[in-house]
């Protein structure tokens, strides 16, 4: 049977506009997503590989055709690492623009100024898409913030990039201190910051607080803080109940209340403010101070005024029924 000239000329025409079709309507027709996904691009993804990762997460239905369809209608911008969210259905168009062009998943693990190593540790552990183990940091070495991370980042990695941050942190801080400062050495700014950082949660009483505490520091008073008789206690928790009578009186080298000078290291991770206070404290004669009764301090200049302030704090938690 011979086929007649129009014939043989449709064929190729309709050939043409199903592969047309097989192009463009695969490229821009719904996918076979049948809800939101979360689709992972790894370091060093190429977009073959990519492909493959996405036919098997049943976002695309052939990695072949996507490619094909990608090369020749898509943008040959390179694929981003990150944590992406596809909606349903998503188009293979819509998709390839997404892992180009579109912003990852943004994850951050919050480190708030004042927090303790051992939080930090129990925090970075407690994040399920983190990956492996870490010891506990040392105390000191993290600067608070707000940190960025993918799913599958190491723990270890994650320390790293606060570990560094502090690091550099100090390398700008430190050469700007003033000559008011009592501290030596950068590892002294974050030791007396860290015990800055827990006597007060007033941001403007930082730079007074060390002032007050450098005064001590100068004329070898003991520095009084309640918070480093605790540390040994707690490594930096709430200790929950009233300091006894016996851990004020222990001569360990936390206790300032015993012991004279800064203690052997710091007892929390001291905020920016907190190191810049001081690197600058405020200039004042105070030696003491004590809660207002507001969430603030009371400064005093002499032991016999600071004593009146103490008997106005206790009368007001004995208002309060404290």
């Amino acid at each position: 049977m011979r086929l007649s000239g129009r014939v043989l000329v449709a064929i190729p025409a309709f050939i043409a506009v199903m592969a047309l079709l097989w192009l463009v309507g695969g490229w821009w027709r719904g996918g076979p997503l049948q809800s939101a996904h979360e689709f992972t691009v790894r370091d060093g993804s190429t977009l073959t590989s990519v492909a493959g990762d996405l036919s098997k997460a049943g976002a695309i239905g052939s990695s072949r055709d996507f490619l094909i369809r990608a090369k020749l209608l898509g943008s040959h911008d390179p694929v981003q690492a990150g944590d992406f969210k596809l909606p349903r259905h998503a188009s293979e168009a819509g998709i390839l623009d997404q892992l180009q062009h579109g912003k990852p998943i943004r994850r951050l693990v919050t480190i708030p100024e004042g927090m303790p190593s051992v939080m930090v540790y129990e925090r970075l552990m407690a994040e399920p898409l983190l990956t492996g183990k870490i010891a506990i940091p040392a105390e000191g070495s993290i600067l608070p913030d707000s940190y960025a991370y993918q799913r599958g980042d190491t723990r270890a990695s994650v320390v790293k990039r606060m570990q560094d941050a502090m690091t550099k942190f100090l390398s700008v801080a430190w050469p700007q201190r003033k000559p008011t400062t009592v501290v030596t050495t950068p590892e002294q700014a974050v030791t007396l910051a860290s015990i800055v950082e827990k006597e007060t949660g007033k941001a403007g009483e930082r730079r007074m607080v060390a002032g007050v505490l450098s005064n001590r520091l100068r004329i070898g008073m003991m520095l009084g803080a309640d918070a480093t008789t605790i540390y040994p206690i707690t490594k930096g928790k709430p200790l929950g109940r009233m300091i006894r009578e016996s851990e004020l009186r222990d001569p360990n080298p936390y206790n300032t209340r015993a012991v004279a000078g800064l203690p052997p290291g710091p007892i929390t991770n001291p905020g920016r403010e907190s190191i810049l206070a001081v690197l600058d404290p405020a200039p004042t004669k105070a030696l003491y101070y004590v809660a207002d009764g507001t969430g603030g301090h009371v400064f005093s200049d002499t032991l016999e005024e600071h004593n009146r302030n103490v008997a106005k704090w206790r009368a007001i938690r004995r208002a309060r029924g404290e």
